[in-house]
């Protein structure tokens, strides 16, 4: 069999290549489109099918260089910690504060089942968190990087099963919301009370200027530079954390501090760099993907992801429902919450759209679930699935 290495800038060149392809499929199909499919995913993925061949037939084998996808994946999640403003939260109000309670409560309880059906099925419990909070509240994201974290600590496959539960959970929870949302508003004869649609935007809407984008890269690369100085140190201490998560809590805490003074956080630009770090990282880690490895964990990953699907729907109808207090807005954040839960925040607006546009519109879902989904819980779950980890994972 040929073995094939590419350098750093091979694979940087071979991962924006695929982003493209991926890019220009997305547009010619409309599945794709409707489910959210990110661009880098399909690209990624496909060439993921090549190896896949290559490798079964003996034919040819790729090595690629991590260093670049540990860079993005790290911008990325800094960039997540800037925007967990807690003045936000705050000024969200209590419908805020319920809906990121009942998405924590979702988080914990995705990574009990899945470490207990793990169990179950004799797998190491890291397969399960492989299929719990990280790649459905998660998405690829998160699956990228906690993959790899968890096949450093032996985890066998925690990469490709994170990515396939998240490519599993976009579609999923695009199917379930509506229905639930539908049944929740027939039951209890539930009707909007607005009348208009508001435009509510949750940052600050400054023209972005290359002043603008050189600040957010400043901030970017202080957090990364802090944590980079600090992971070490806690590391000696005897605690294994994963290399984004010190520079995310940092930025975090430096977004905090700006929000007490004068100053203004450039919150558009911070994200657009984290998008564009985050496209190119998904691209790397989708096509260095060892799909052979999935084989064997066929039966019990369906088996978990089909659990996990109907935990989501049952906590969305008797759960999200309730909490956010049994009226329409409730239902409309509870399809939302499926779309996230299992998927992304897009999907979650999808969903909220789809079931609004027949049935009548909801300022406050519209407000509170793209805040929870957008800012806030990607903060909480990685430190959730930290605490997981900590317990059950070597």
């Amino acid at each position: 069999m040929r073995e094939i290495t590419l350098d750093m800038y091979q694979t940087l060149g071979l991962a924006i290549i695929l982003l493209l392809l991926g890019t220009w499929i997305k547009s010619k199909v409309n599945v794709l489109q409707k489910y959210f499919i990110p661009a880098p995913v399909i690209g990624g993925l496909l060439f993921s099918l090549l190896m896949l061949v290559g490798h079964s037939m003996e034919i040819v084998t790729f090595n690629f260089d991590s260093n670049l996808r540990n860079f993005f994946m790290v911008v990325f999640f800094t960039s997540v910690g800037f925007l967990a403003s807690f003045s936000l939260l705050k000024k969200g109000g209590l419908g805020v504060a319920l809906f990121l309670i009942a998405a924590i409560i979702l988080v914990t309880l995705q990574n009990g089942v899945g470490v207990a059906l793990a169990k179950a099925f004799g797998l190491n419990p890291g397969i399960g968190l492989a299929a719990g909070s990280i790649p459905l509240t998660g998405g690829h994201g998160t699956s990228g990087a906690f993959g790899p974290y968890l096949e450093e600590r032996g985890v066998v496959g925690a990469t490709v099963v994170a990515i396939a539960s998240a490519t599993y959970g976009l579609v999923a929870g695009c199917l379930i919301g509506g229905p639930i949302a539908k049944r929740l508003m027939e039951k209890f004869n539930l009707t909007s009370k607005d009348d208009r649609k508001e435009q509510i935007s949750t940052a600050e809407e400054d023209r972005v200027t290359e002043s603008s984008i050189f600040r957010a890269v400043c901030l970017i690369g202080i957090a990364m530079g802090l944590g980079a100085t600090i992971t070490p140190i806690v590391k000696n201490a005897g605690l294994s954390l994963p290399a984004y998560l010190i520079p995310m809590l940092i930025a975090a805490i430096m977004r905090n501090i700006i929000d007490g003074t004068s100053k203004k956080t450039p919150v558009n630009e911070i994200s657009i760099v984290g998008n564009v770090c985050l496209s190119l990282f998904l691209s790397m880690a989708l096509m260095s993907m060892k799909l052979w490895q999935l084989a064997d964990l066929a039966l019990p990953l369906i088996t978990i992801l089909i659990v996990q699907t109907v935990v989501m729907g049952f906590f969305a109808y008797f759960v999200t429902f309730n909490i956010m207090g049994r009226d329409y807005d409730a239902a409309v954040m509870s399809t939302g919450h499926c779309g996230f839960g299992m998927g992304a925040t897009p999907n979650a607006i999808a969903n909220m759209e789809a079931f609004t546009s027949v049935n009548g519109f909801s300022t406050k879902a519209f407000f509170v679930v793209p805040l929870v989904g957008s800012l806030f819980i990607d903060f909480f779950n990685a430190i959730i699935i930290q605490t997981f980890t900590n317990i059950f994972v070597g």
